[in-house]
């Protein structure tokens, strides 16, 4: 794998660097799920752009943050398209990186100390290395990677509770606890009593990559609004992903800043 010769000098500060994956997404859309060995219909078929970083990355840049992607595409249409998505959307593609020998891959990334971090555990394992709790600054994971975790099955706030608990004493410093349509809880080393943050009711017509919408808009506020109380930040992300479950598609139904209500901002 190589990048291209003219990377940015040093002098080019990003808000925020994702490192993570680049998906295509084939979506088909189905009365129900077949069963095994069934043929169905299905009404609706799109191919969009997904990928849990891609998705907070570019859900970061339209609200207006300064973002780069790390990460690296095959040599094919797929990897062509979505380099020029990340373009159409005003991230940086100086680190993504073409090959034609390897699938996409994730890469640690090295940032200097007034960066902030947010690390989502997706997909979780059980085994998960105990520095990644430690080198964080915020541990964000839904209810299925808070169990997987944590070992405790995670059905509403009191048991988000306890979850967030346990990853506190495996030395997160602060956590979030999504909880799809319910909201989040949030919980730190300075604030240990669980902080429910409840989201707008909304009829919803696709959570796919709602989690994503809700991280990169959190760290839109990271970099943007460092003096931002976190607990403020994550009640804001959530009404940013109560937008995105309005829509069909995982990136298409992330908004732009000039749709969201200016009080966001």
């Amino acid at each position: 794998m190589s990048f291209p010769a003219n990377l940015p000098s040093d002098s080019v500060v990003f808000d925020v660097v994702v490192v993570g994956s680049c998906m295509t997404d084939l979506v088909s859309y189905t009365p129900r799920l077949p069963k095994a060995g069934e043929t169905i219909h299905g009404h609706k078929f799109f191919i969009g752009f997904g990928g849990k970083g891609a998705n907070q990355c570019i859900q970061a840049a339209r609200l207006g943050a300064k973002s780069a992607m790390v990460s690296k595409v095959g040599k094919d249409s797929f990897g062509d398209n979505y380099i020029e998505n990340f373009k159409s959307n005003g991230v940086s593609t100086v680190y993504v990186g073409q090959t034609d020998e390897a699938s996409t891959g994730v890469a640690p990334i090295t940032v200097n100390d007034e960066a902030k971090t947010i690390f989502n555990p997706a997909p979780a394992v059980a085994d998960l290395d105990p520095e990644f709790y430690k080198e964080t600054d915020v541990f964000c994971c839904n209810e299925t990677e808070a169990e997987i975790l944590t070992g405790i099955e995670v059905s509403n706030v009191d048991h988000a509770g306890k979850a967030g608990s346990i990853l506190l004493e495996k030395g997160c410093c602060s956590v979030i606890i999504t909880l799809g349509a319910e909201g989040s809880v949030l919980m730190s080393l300075d604030k240990r009593t669980p902080h429910y943050i409840p989201t707008r009711k909304v009829k919803a017509v696709d959570t796919t990559g709602a989690g994503d919408s809700f991280v990169g808009a959190l760290a839109f506020y990271m970099a943007h609004y460092p003096c931002m109380e976190l607990d403020e930040m994550s009640r804001r992300a959530c009404d940013i992903a109560s937008v995105s479950v309005q829509s069909q598609g995982t990136q298409a139904s992330y908004p732009y800043r000039a749709q969201l209500p200016q009080e966001l901002f």
